[in-house]
């Protein structure tokens, strides 16, 4: 096992077999994936951006959240993508579906599972076994406001993550995990390397 740290994530890899997950974190695991189909794609994709540079950047879709009713929270995307937020009863919610809290660690189990399965990818190998788990650790008090120096969000992340493949040796494994750290569209967004603009509308 190795770990490594970035501003506010804590990263452990686990090769293969011997460790155990709580079934309530957001998981990627068990998938038998086709290494040459994500690295042609990709492949694909950086010929393209080589001979077109100025299609690098690009504004992504918005993402569009509308209050349903309570603390639900319905969020559309520009395609027909769509999910509901709740919070617990104990912070004003139903309970009726995940807090977007649970979304972001989803968000963030699911992209690191991404990339380290593009990296494997692009390296030439299958992936027998990926696994991702989100952990965190809250004061409660930041939600629900009871001291304005206490801040909402995770005073703490981990990410565990459980991988095996085939004829491959730990070491490369280890590799791939502490370069997904490093190159996770969500997990640069949850440290703070992207800026946050705040546009108010009044109607």
């Amino acid at each position: 096992m190795s770990g490594l740290r970035l501003p506010c994530l804590t990263y452990t890899d686990k090769i293969a077999e011997g460790w155990h997950h709580n079934r309530d974190q957001p998981i990627i695991g068990n998938i038998a994936m086709s290494a040459e189909h994500i690295r042609n794609s990709i492949e694909g994709t950086i010929s393209y951006l080589e001979a077109n540079p100025a299609k690098a950047i690009h504004k992504d879709p918005p993402v569009t959240a509308a209050l349903e009713s309570g603390l639900k929270i319905s969020v559309k995307g520009r395609n027909g993508e769509e999910a509901i937020t709740d919070m617990p009863p104990s912070i004003g919610g139903e309970g009726s579906a995940p807090s977007p809290g649970w979304l972001m660690k989803a968000a963030l189990a699911t992209c690191t599972a991404t990339v380290i399965a593009t990296k494997a990818a692009l390296e030439g190998f299958e992936l027998s076994t990926l696994e991702v788990s989100i952990e965190s650790e809250t004061d409660i008090r930041g939600l629900v406001f009871v001291d304005e120096s206490i801040k909402a969000g995770p005073l703490s992340l981990r990410t565990h993550v459980r991988i095996g493949s085939k004829g491959i040796v730990e070491e490369k494994l280890h590799e791939i995990v502490n370069w997904a750290a490093d190159n996770s569209w969500v997990g640069n967004a949850v440290c703070g390397v992207v800026p946050i603009e705040t546009e108010v509308e009044i109607v």
